[in-house]
């Protein structure tokens, strides 16, 4: 393998003030991402540390179109690098709204990369035969564009075996409300070490988490806060494991959890890369409409 990329989405995680009374980041502890980032936290104007092994990136995610940006529109923009909300005439969520499925299912990173004969892998567990009649309007951009890639395969057998992360770090999900109490418990730094297993496997992986945006909407800062330092141990435990050679990139898709005052915001979403790709990737990726080019790019996929 050349370039390896694993790709962490995280809903609704955005870059506010430093503002303790406003934005969590300035209170949780997150020492895995101080580490990376040679102890800059994503406030204000986030310092960078050149000998440190990652970087902050704000990303726009208004993308030029007024309102407030949303999850639909601004997956889309993350994984397929085409204006959602322009596309779609306005922000739109929390669902990919459905004139832009077709294009997030054929034109996404995933398919792209997959196509030009790189090895790619999806990494979340998902139930058999999702969405369902029920769920078919309730369908978020990172499954569908496994879908559209013929990368939705990682079912409970999956988590079983070590070999997927489910969408809420830990398995207690699938084991309390999906009926699989025989999953084994996993921490969210096996979680993470889970996904580095995976990724060393492909050369470019995406995992998707959820749970920071609906922290933001819950508004409080101290459930804020937690589902940060939740998501800082998972990747504590991806990082601890991840091959050298491989790039980690963290990107969002709008504001959320950094304002408890507020829900959705302007702000600019999240955006960290640590790794050999560190600055080659750092000086690309300015909005979300960045992202899915310069990894293909970074990969070798040029043209389709």
């Amino acid at each position: 393998m050349s370039a390896r990329v694993v790709l962490v989405f995280v809903d609704g995680v955005g870059m506010g003030e430093e503002d303790e009374e406003r934005n969590p980041w300035m209170r949780a502890a997150v020492p895995t991402l101080r580490k990376l980032t040679g102890g800059y936290l994503p406030a204000g104007e986030p310092g960078h540390d050149p000998d440190a092994p990652g970087r902050w990136l704000p990303l726009d995610a208004t993308l030029g179109v007024d309102g407030i940006p949303q999850s639909g529109t601004g997956q889309t923009a993350l994984l397929t690098g085409e204006n959602g909300p322009r596309l779609f005439g306005r922000h739109f969520g929390p669902w990919v709204p459905v004139r832009l499925r077709p294009l997030v299912e054929e034109r996404s990173l995933l398919r792209r990369a997959s196509d030009g004969g790189r090895s790619v892998a999806f990494a979340n567990a998902y139930p058999r035969g999702w969405p369902g009649e029920r769920g078919s309007r309730r369908v978020a951009g990172p499954p569908l564009a496994a879908r559209g890639a013929g990368l939705l395969t990682r079912h409970e057998e999956a988590l079983d075996e070590g070999d997927a992360v489910a969408t809420g770090l830990t398995n207690e999900g699938w084991r309390r409300h999906l009926g699989h109490a025989h999953l084994p418990e996993v921490s969210l730094a096996e979680a993470g070490r889970n996904l580095a297993l995976i990724a060393g496997r492909h050369e470019l992986t995406l995992f998707a988490h959820y749970a920071t945006d609906t922290a933001g909407h819950r508004g409080g800062m101290e459930g804020a806060i937690q589902a940060l330092d939740r998501l800082d141990t998972f990747l504590g435990g991806l990082v601890e494991s991840l091959d050298p050679g491989c790039t980690l990139v963290v990107a969002s898709d709008h504001g959320n959890i950094e304002d408890v005052t507020a829900e959705h915001t302007r702000n600019p979403a999240l955006g960290l890369v640590a790794g050999p790709g560190r600055d080659l990737l750092g000086d690309r990726l300015r909005d979300l409409t960045d992202v899915a080019p310069a990894l293909l790019e970074f990969l070798g996929v040029v043209g389709d």
